[in-house]
């Protein structure tokens, strides 16, 4: 199947959703960074929200503070969660692990 070819005004419809998409998840891990949202806060708001549920987890706990790559692979390893996982292909148990773990 081949790509379809975009007229001039779809490619800028679609590069226009891609940054505000961007944006949009760049401003959820702020709020979670200066602590106006807490971890399970954010992810509630994720799981409401088709265009939040695309932030990677891995992302999302290491804008947490004191949390950087080590911590976050080792809480994701310890609670089964894939390192390319997204917001939205978190289970209900997963979930409940990483709002338990940072309370």
């Amino acid at each position: 199947m081949s790509i379809p070819q975009l007229t001039t005004e779809q490619l800028q419809a679609a590069r226009a959703a891609a940054t505000q998409a961007r944006r949009v998840r760049a401003e959820l891990k702020a709020k979670v960074r200066t602590g106006a949202l807490s971890l399970s806060e954010a992810l509630d708001v994720a799981a409401a929200d088709e265009v939040l549920a695309h932030v990677k987890v891995v992302d999302l706990l290491k804008s947490l503070p004191r949390v950087g790559e080590k911590r976050a692979t080792a809480v994701m390893e310890r609670l089964d969660i894939a390192s390319n996982r997204r917001v939205r292909g978190l289970g209900r148990h997963q979930v409940a692990g990483l709002k338990a773990e940072f309370k």
